[in-house]
């Protein structure tokens, strides 16, 4: 078995619909389902899923699907394209998004309303 990508992550906030509003609004990301109380989905372009659920209802025993959490802040990496951060950096310090990193590689990081690490990657920072 080899999987070849990451289809689907999850953030946790116990404000799914002002998260899932910051992910649509500032990230744009496109939303697929929701936001309700549980969960909103937003499916990637080029394939994968970012989900959000709230930490408390998605622990809960007894679910349909396995119950699963997590407490403290997550971190999520996007794609950019080539030649493309610069300009997403320009955009976020616009908004008086204050970025976490904006220098070292070619990324940048930012925080979310929930606490999440938010980078953004130009490029492949990673040996194949």
């Amino acid at each position: 078995m080899r999987p070849r990508r990451v289809y689907e992550t999850v953030l946790y906030s116990s404000d799914v619909a002002g998260l899932a509003r910051f992910y649509e609004e500032v990230i744009g990301l496109r939303l697929v389902s929701g936001p309700d109380e549980l969960a909103a989905a937003f499916r990637l372009e080029e394939g994968g899923v970012l989900l959000i659920f709230d930490p408390e209802r998605s622990s809960a025993p007894g679910r349909a699907v396995p119950s699963h959490g997590t407490t403290g802040a997550g971190h999520v990496a996007f794609s950019v394209e080539e030649g493309e951060l610069d300009a997403c950096a320009a955009e976020l310090r616009d908004r008086g998004i204050e970025l976490d990193w904006p220098q070292g590689g070619r990324s940048i990081y930012l925080r979310d309303p929930a606490g999440n690490s938010v980078e953004l990657v130009e490029g492949d920072l990673w040996p194949r």
